[in-house]
């Protein structure tokens, strides 16, 4: 059985009612079981999340169910509007981001109030699925807290080939703190005992298949794990790695040109030599790009025009295999040089 409820998320200066559509899909006799809570577009510029929910809906809607999956497609209006990240300081100069405020606040900023009225349905989930994408370069992959069991085991039956393990508290870095990353959707679930994940599926503003493939995919995988829906769990074979750590940043604005060699997939080592940032009106170079730990590059940032702090290149570093929480392995076999992943 499925309904569709236009939710009232805020309302603009003027009164005019921000609105979003939560789907929610259960069985037709009642039958009590798990809720998987699923968004996309928190970014509205992240639009691959949306199409796999429109590709999910009439499966869902056919399927026979055993829980409950409640859907929203778009999770901010107000940056969905203008294909934005953030939406602008006119709307909400003090939480531009809708992804730093969970769980929310009725009565705070916009953005705030948005989160704490979705806030309601996700409370009452088992289980939290938020679709994002990356950049245009960039393996798709899956987000979760490190250290959480129940997280990391969702992660592996969404069942993308890379899981990345993201620090929090006393083991995270400055950034952490600086960018109110307790405020994620992710974070602030985990935290709530709401087992979360925050797949990123390639591409900004472009429909991407492999990318809506994988989402759907994984979303039903999920279903599946969680007995929402009959049918086995496609078993997941990838490798586990830590977020943040590995990523190469910009010490000077400038533009950045990567290395013909730096490709998405290819193993680095310390001091491996990336691009380079130079001055776009003398020619001089600022920075020769070089790789600071070893790992696995996951994404190259394409978009020349840099500023000092940015990431240019993300090397995500290897996780021990057994729970995937580990300490880092030694990547290298000092046998041979490669690298062991």
């Amino acid at each position: 059985m499925h309904t569709a409820e236009t939710v009232t998320l805020t309302r603009l200066p003027s009164g005019v009612p921000v609105q979003t559509t939560v789907h929610t899909y259960e069985p037709a006799d009642g039958t009590d079981g798990p809720t998987l809570y699923v968004q996309a577009a928190q970014h509205g510029r992240e639009i691959n999340g949306t199409e796999v929910l429109r590709r999910l809906h009439g499966h869902l809607e056919r399927a026979e169910l055993s829980g409950r999956v409640v859907a929203v497609p778009v999770a901010d209006p107000l940056t969905f509007d203008r294909v934005s990240y953030v939406t602008p300081e006119v709307l909400d100069s003090v939480n531009s981001n809708m992804n730093r405020v969970w769980p929310g606040d009725p009565d705070g900023s916009l953005h705030q109030r948005m989160a704490a009225t979705l806030w309601e349905y996700i409370s009452d989930a088992d289980a939290i699925v938020d679709l994002h994408t990356g950049s245009p370069d960039m393996l798709t992959h899956t987000v979760y807290l490190r250290g959480d069991e129940e997280s990391r085991d969702l992660a592996r039956a969404f069942g993308v080939d890379i899981l990345l393990a993201e620090a929090a508290g006393d083991e995270a870095d400055d950034e952490w703190t600086e960018r109110s990353f307790d405020g994620k959707l992710r974070v602030a679930a985990t935290n709530a005992g709401i087992p979360s994940i925050t797949p990123e599926l390639a591409h900004n503003k472009q429909l991407v298949e492999p990318a809506i493939v994988a989402g759907v995919e994984g979303v039903l995988n999920v279903c599946r794990d969680m007995g929402i829906l009959s049918g086995a769990v496609e078993p997941w074979d990838g490798r586990t790695y830590r977020n943040h750590l590995g990523r190469v940043q910009a010490a000077a604005s400038g533009l950045f040109v990567a290395r013909e060699d730096v490709e998405l997939a290819r193993e680095v080592r310390p001091g491996d030599h990336l691009g380079w940032v130079y001055d776009p009106t003398t020619y001089e170079v600022l920075q020769e790009v070089e790789a600071e730990r070893a790992g696995l590059v996951y994404s190259i940032a394409r978009e020349a025009t840099v500023t000092a702090g940015e990431t240019l290149v993300g090397i995500a570093l290897p996780l021990d295999d057994g729970e995937g929480d580990g300490e880092e392995d030694d990547p290298f076999d000092e046998a041979d040089g490669d690298l062991d992943i």
